[in-house]
C-alpha cells in the first residue's frame, strides 16, 4: 500500500549537498546541488506570512542560499512540494483548519501543473490566494 503524504513528511531521508559531475536540470557540473526533503519544504512554506508569496523558483533559489549551495534540484523540490501540499489537503479533509496547515496556495498557484495532481478543486487555490489579496 503506498504512503500517505503524512507518512512521507514524517519519513523524510536526510537532505544533502552534491556537487554535479555533469549538467542536471539547468545546473552545470561543478555546481552544488542541493537537495532538500519533505519536512524541510513543509516547514518552508508554514513559514511564509500571510498575504505573501513565493514562486516556485524563488522557494528553491531561497533554500539553496540557506544551505550555501548553487542551487536547489528543481525535480525533487517539485515533487516534496506536492507532497506537503497534498499532506495539509488531507489534513484539511480530517478537520484542521487551514489557518493549522502548510499554506501551500501561497507557493502554488492553479494554473501550475504540480495543483494537478492535488486532491483539491484548483478553484479553491485561486480563492485563498485572492483571500490574502496574491495574484492568481
Amino acid at each position: 500500500m503506498p504512503k500517505t503524504a503524512a507518512e512521507r513528511l514524517k519519513d523524510s531521508k536526510p537532505e544533502k549537498r552534491v556537487v554535479l559531475d555533469k549538467d542536471f536540470a539547468g545546473v552545470k557540473a561543478g555546481q552544488t546541488l542541493y537537495v532538500a526533503n519533505p519536512n524541510i519544504v513543509d516547514q518552508y512554506v508554514r513559514a511564509i506570512p500571510a498575504g505573501q508569496s513565493r514562486t516556485i523558483v524563488q522557494m528553491r533559489e531561497d533554500l539553496a542560499k540557506r544551505r550555501d549551495a548553487d542551487a536547489t534540484c528543481p525535480v525533487s523540490a517539485a515533487i516534496f512540494l506536492r507532497i506537503s501540499a497534498q499532506a495539509a489537503i488531507d489534513e484539511m479533509e480530517g478537520g484542521r483548519s487551514k489557518e493549522d496547515i502548510a499554506p501551500f496556495w501561497r507557493v502554488l498557484r492553479a494554473s501550475d501543473n504540480i495543483t494537478s495532481k492535488l486532491s483539491i478543486d484548483r478553484q479553491w487555490i485561486d480563492t485563498q490566494r485572492a483571500l490574502e489579496g496574491l495574484d492568481p
